[in-house]
């Protein structure tokens, strides 16, 4: 009888443990808008006025994402030493809901712009991914569309 108790008691074990370890796996299922993705074009509007900037001509820019953080580096590729240099960064934690992406920006060298929430609407087609929304910060003035397009990068 106790052995038949203890044999219970370990199976019961052992099947919670196998549930928990699916339920973990499904947890831990890949977002398709993790990775690292590059750049390609942005097009800001402001006040009906548009900037189109192409990334693939003097400078680079990426972002990374993981299951619950985002980064992003930009710099100019003569090392600013001309009149165009630039140099961007950031960072902080994002919601994804369908296409809702928000982002949290907690780290910026623009410190003006940390502790802003941006949201954004976000479509992924196969490599590509497109993230537009309202940039809006009322104490520096900033309220503009933005239209990111970028290309996944590949391991």
């Amino acid at each position: 009888m106790k052995l038949s108790i203890v044999f219970l008691v370990l199976a019961a074990t052992l099947a919670s443990c196998g549930e928990a370890t699916q339920n973990d796996s499904a947890k831990k299922a890949t977002l398709p808008i993790e990775g690292t993705w590059k750049l390609i074009t942005g097009i800001t509007v402001e006040k009906n006025d548009s900037t189109i900037t192409d990334y693939t001509m003097g400078k680079e820019f990426i972002k990374v994402i993981n299951d619950t953080h985002f980064a992003f580096m930009g710099h100019d590729l003569n090392r600013g030493k001309d009149s165009l240099a630039f140099y961007s960064s950031g960072g902080g934690k994002y919601t994804l809901q369908d296409s809702a992406y928000t982002e949290h920006l907690e780290y910026c060298n623009d410190r003006q712009w940390e502790g802003n929430d941006f949201h954004f609407t976000v479509t992924i087609n196969n490599d590509t991914l497109v993230q537009q929304g309202i940039e809006k910060i009322d104490s520096i003035g900033v309220n503009r569309l933005n239209i990111e397009k970028y290309i996944r990068l590949k391991n």
